[in-house]
């Protein structure tokens, strides 16, 4: 089993900048590839970003190209979401994700991950 834990949301004015956190604990090895998704009320959750084990490949949603930062420590087996320039519809809960062993595409799709963290809350105020 993995478990999977965010932490680092809150809330912050548009513009603002925030760091979320991952902690994954439990039969982590293998699980190569880790993701961040985010759900507002009433909509579907969406991707944000991906990463490979050895952050040699990364994968981002339009909306947030070139304002978040997926990184990872291995190390530590932490996952980071650095967000910045951040804007009222960022508002929603994040989850972390983690894909079962074996696969290795960065896939954009929440069907491919496997664990889930229990989220944490990110709200943007104008």
């Amino acid at each position: 089993q993995v478990q999977l834990a965010e932490s680092g949301g809150g809330l912050v004015q548009a513009g603002g900048s925030l760091r979320l956190s991952c902690a994954a604990s439990g039969r982590t090895f293998g699980n190569n590839v880790m993701g961040w998704f985010r759900q507002a009320p009433g909509k579907e959750r969406e991707f944000v970003a991906s990463i490979n084990w050895y952050a040699s490949s990364t994968n981002y949603a339009d909306s947030v190209r070139g304002r978040f930062t997926i990184t990872r420590d291995n190390t530590k087996n932490t996952l980071y979401l650095q967000m910045v320039s951040l804007k009222p519809e960022d508002t929603a809960i994040y989850y972390c994700a983690a894909r079962e062993y074996g696969y290795r595409s960065t896939s954009s799709q929440s069907r491919d991950y496997a664990h889930w963290g229990q989220g944490t809350q990110v709200t943007v105020s104008s």
